[in-house]
């Protein structure tokens, strides 16, 4: 609302800015989520939590190590295997280090485990529901994806067309334009970025196994892969998947393919 407030702020002025913010033709209002929708929004935030909290935890484990002149490839596989095949042998560490590790490694085990249960969670709750369940029929989209897609757009009502989710998400040009003459630049990168991040990195499994496909939809990402390159072929199909989800929300259909 800052853009809105005139004056100092304070309590009577901030609802003043809110009333003129409401009033405006180009203000949209966020829809109401339902409990459903926030039990599902809960997994995702705590899962994204442990998921960032053992990723600094992994790199904290290579770096103590790298002290140690022992270098470990990054990835959290090669950390787990390289670290208990340390804790296995006998002279390569002190015992005293050896004990710091030994906790480390089961604090990863320990968020190992939790974000399996978040999985497991939310691969449960898209098994009752219908909207999930048809947006898995899309390519690239998964439990997971499908999940956090539905916490983001719902029933689909609070937008009038696939390209108005894919702008939300930021997966449409930026645009600089001026004295007529209108310039596209890179996606724009706002919104949700978790559930950009999670469209991306299903289109990319798509695009990494369309050219071994002659179906419609390979082709097409096979022409953009040739024309554009791997990178932009996969946000354009990420862009593409948030369209086509938006009308399988709508219709209440699977997606049926070409």
């Amino acid at each position: 609302m800052k853009p809105f407030l005139t004056e100092n702020k304070n309590d009577y002025n901030d609802a003043y800015a809110n009333l003129i913010a409401s009033q405006q033709a180009h203000i949209h209002s966020v829809p109401v989520k339902t409990l459903e929708q926030q039990d599902s929004q809960t997994i995702h935030k705590v899962r994204e939590l442990a998921i960032g909290q053992r990723t600094a935890l992994s790199n904290q484990i290579r770096g103590l190590l790298l002290e140690y002149g022992i270098a470990i490839t990054k990835g959290i596989e090669n950390v787990r295997k390289e670290v208990a095949a340390l804790l296995g042998e006998e002279r390569v560490l002190t015992a005293s280090f050896k004990q710091v590790l030994s906790q480390l490694y089961k604090l990863l085990q320990v968020l190992d485990e939790s974000i399996e249960t978040y999985n497991q969670q939310i691969k449960e709750q898209v098994k009752n529901n219908e909207i999930c369940v048809n947006l898995q029929s899309i390519p690239g989209i998964g439990p997971i994806v499908a999940s956090r897609y539905f916490n983001e757009v719902g029933n689909g009502s609070g937008y009038t067309k696939g390209r108005d989710v894919s702008a939300s998400l930021g997966l449409v040009p930026k645009q600089r334009s001026t004295g007529g003459k209108s310039v596209l630049l890179g996606i724009s990168k706002r919104g949700n970025r978790y559930l950009r991040c999670l469209l991306i990195q299903g289109a990319k499994s798509v695009v990494s196994r369309a050219k071994y496909k002659t179906d419609q939809l390979s082709l097409w990402i096979n022409r953009l892969v040739q024309t554009r390159g791997h990178n932009k072929a996969c946000v354009a199909y990420a862009n593409k998947m948030a369209r086509v989800a938006w009308a399988i929300t709508v219709s209440k259909e699977a997606y049926q393919a070409r």
